[in-house]
């Protein structure tokens, strides 16, 4: 770009042969032409009429789609100022008038190879972000297709527990949600670990697949030693996950969420929970929300044995035992986002009715 008929014409003679030379006369002239021409390169005059080389580099740099265009500054400017000020607004060269034919062809060839190595670069750049998105993706739908075939394995013996286990997995998105900004909980919950924590609870009553199906399936109230049997399922469902970890043959923050939440969820804040009779912050925060999540759903949830609570009902149970069975903070976010709860257990039994109606007609 310059504002010298002249001078353009020059140029356009020194370069033709081997580009195609576009021309602009100031800077609202080259700013349309490169938006419309896409160019390789622009050589550059500082004097325009409408406004300086230095402020129309600038604004081409910082354009994204013409930021990566290098641009030489051309001009009778000697002082070392101007170069200095050329070179800050981002050109990649500096030539100053008059220039030698075969100096500028070199220059401006030189500037070219190096901008299309750095478009390759990009482009490879740009590939492996995209590749790594790619296999991200397969791998979260290869653990989304495993939960799918254990949650749908746990189906066939207990269909009470599938459903419960899908229910919970939206209760626990909700708690997480909530408690994402709390300070006791903010470096538990961040997004990455928010997405496996959702995805890993479908897993929390795996273990039950390993209780013998007199005791799972029983139309009533377990005695004590059926129940004794029955809390052995943490450490089934904790077992099982860990045989699938080491057969990976290292630790995968994936399933370390899902070994937590069956081994865990049935602690209590107080130390009245089993496996293990942990307390307090000892419990693993995932545990302590799927605890909230998967309570609520018992209560609330019809059983053989069983008429479900009505919403109110549950959320009082639960506010009452804040700081004995639940952690108190888990249990006040369960508290504010009760209704929400409640809009998910409604939704699940809805779509439980019209499918029955389905399988009816």
């Amino acid at each position: 770009m310059d504002d010298t008929s002249a001078i353009r014409m020059v140029l356009s003679e020194i370069l033709e042969p081997d580009y195609r030379v576009l021309t602009a006369d100031d800077g609202r002239s080259a700013l349309e032409l490169l938006a419309r021409e896409s160019p390789d390169i622009v050589l550059l005059d500082v004097m325009l009429p409408d406004c300086t080389g230095f402020e129309l580099c600038t604004r081409i740099k910082d354009d994204a789609a013409t930021s990566d265009v290098p641009v030489i500054f051309l001009t009778s400017l000697e002082r070392m100022e101007d170069q200095v000020k050329g070179l800050e607004a981002g050109a990649v060269d500096y030539l100053t008038k008059p220039v030698h034919p075969r100096v500028l062809a070199t220059r401006v060839a030189n500037q070219l190879r190096i901008k299309e190595a750095a478009d390759v670069l990009r482009d490879r750049d740009s590939w492996l972000r995209d590749e790594v998105a790619r296999r991200t993706r397969d791998v979260e739908r290869t653990q989304e297709v495993a939960i799918l075939a254990l949650t749908s394995l746990s189906d066939t013996r207990d269909g009470e527990t599938g459903s419960h286990s899908h229910r919970t997995q939206h209760f626990m998105r909700v708690l997480a949600e909530r408690l994402k900004d709390h300070p006791r909980f903010s470096d538990h919950l961040d997004g990455a670990t928010r997405d496996l924590l959702v995805r890993s609870a479908p897993l929390h009553d795996i273990g039950k697949i390993g209780i013998p199906d007199q005791i799972l399936r029983k139309p009533g109230r377990l005695t004590d030693e059926e129940l004794a049997v029955m809390r052995t399922h943490p450490g089934k469902g904790r077992d099982a996950i860990q045989r699938a970890e080491d057969a990976l043959g290292g630790e995968v923050p994936f399933l370390r969420l899902a070994k937590e939440l069956a081994y865990g969820h049935h602690e209590r804040w107080d130390g009245s929970g089993y496996p293990e009779g942990k307390r307090g912050d000892a419990i693993p925060v995932s545990a302590r929300l799927m605890a909230v999540a998967d309570v609520y759903d018992a209560l609330t949830s019809r059983r053989v044995y069983k008429s479900g609570m009505q919403h109110e009902q549950a959320m009082a149970f639960i506010v009452e035992r804040r700081g004995t069975d639940f952690d108190p903070d888990v249990a006040d976010a369960f508290a504010a986002c009760g209704d929400e709860f409640a809009a998910i257990a409604r939704r699940f039994v809805e779509e439980q009715e019209r499918s029955a109606a389905e399988a009816v007609e």
